[in-house]
């Protein structure tokens, strides 16, 4: 159950195994560093990490013909001290577009100042260390990041909306489109009405065993971002779809070696993937939400944003959404205040109050 099913224990090995893979290809004084961002940093982010760094030595062998046949990992060290902050600027413009077929890539600035983090980590390591003499990157300015504060959320029609695109179709389906999602309705329906009145995020939804579900308690209990483990409540709408999932579709399903205790499945009787979720939520979103792009990040937003409005308590948003941070948090209540400054627009008639 939670954290201890064999879903997150196999989950947690290939992660281990694939940092692993990836910091084999890496010369050992960035290993280092890697190494000492285990105690704080999930495997995840230095799985992210990894490929960030790599991707950096391989800009150094496409661009100085002295790594160019030098292998990954026997890059020396002294290559920080050879680069000036203009050749990290030059980096830089490397991650927004490269056109080469066998590299090709192009990233947004959100994505550079991400990918730049551990280069800046990396200097900072063995600058701090004194095994570097200089870190030119304190001279390299990161791409200047508008905060977007119109987060994308559904008001209650579009929530119903969607829902009802799940129950009774949508004149947008072909025949077969209907015929399709009639074999998956009570999964799609259960899944939207948990991450709508939960605020899952879509990897909790991923990882739920049947085990975790009590409908007694009407009580979730889920593995978090972090790998910690946290029990959610729900109400007689999540109970309702949840039990009518359990106890017609999911009992018909047959599922394959390995696979016996997920909650949700896929049409193969696997456990039902990130992928998977995410393009169910788009499919019915587009249909009856069109003029909003939304995701399952998206309902978490709509759900947050539901409850600070019901509430008014910030604090609890933070605690249901499992933000670790409470001004991650803020971004719901800095909504909520926008709209109640908008109801001033009209507040006052001086023309209808006037003797």
């Amino acid at each position: 159950m939670g954290k201890d099913s064999e879903f997150y224990k196999d989950k947690s090995r290939n992660q281990k195994l694939r940092l692993r893979e990836l910091l084999n290809q890496m010369p050992s004084w960035a290993v280092d560093y890697i190494y000492s961002k285990e105690v704080t940093t999930q495997t995840s982010t230095l799985i992210s990490y990894s490929y960030d760094l790599i991707t950096f030595f391989k800009f150094i062998q496409d661009k100085n013909p002295i790594y160019k046949d030098v292998e990954l990992k026997s890059i020396p060290l002294n290559v920080l001290d050879q680069l000036s902050s203009e050749d990290i600027i030059e980096y830089q413009r490397y991650l927004e577009l490269n056109v080469d077929n066998d590299n090709f890539h192009e990233n947004g600035k959100k994505a550079i100042a991400r990918k730049m983090s551990p280069l800046r980590g990396l200097y900072q390591y063995h600058y701090a260390r004194k095994n570097i003499k200089e870190n030119p990157m304190i001279l390299v300015p990161l791409p200047r990041l508008k905060k977007d504060k119109n987060i994308v959320r559904m008001n209650s029609y579009e929530v119903q909306a969607v829902l009802d695109c799940i129950q009774s179709g949508n004149g947008q389906m072909s025949e077969r489109q209907k015929k399709l999602c009639l074999k998956t309705q009570k999964r799609d329906l259960a899944i939207l009405t948990l991450m709508l009145n939960t605020g899952i995020r879509v990897s909790e939804c991923n990882g739920l065993d049947l085990n975790d579900v009590d409908l007694r308690a009407n009580s979730l209990t889920i593995v978090r971002k972090g790998g910690g483990q946290d029990v959610l409540y729900f109400g007689d709408a999540v109970h309702d779809t949840l039990e009518d999932y359990i106890k017609f579709e999911r009992a018909l399903i047959i599922p394959i070696e390995g696979h016996e205790k997920a909650l949700f499945y896929s049409r193969q009787g696997k456990r039902i993937s990130i992928d998977a979720i995410e393009n169910l939520v788009k499919k019915y979103a587009k249909m009856a939400v069109p003029t909003k792009k939304i995701t399952p990040h998206k309902l978490r937003s709509t759900y947050g944003t539901a409850l600070y409005r019901e509430t008014g308590d910030i604090r609890l948003v933070a605690d249901v959404l499992g933000h670790e941070n409470i001004n991650t948090t803020i971004d719901y209540y800095a909504a909520i205040e926008d709209e109640h400054k908008r109801t001033a627009a009209n507040a006052v008639d001086y023309k209808k109050n006037r003797d």
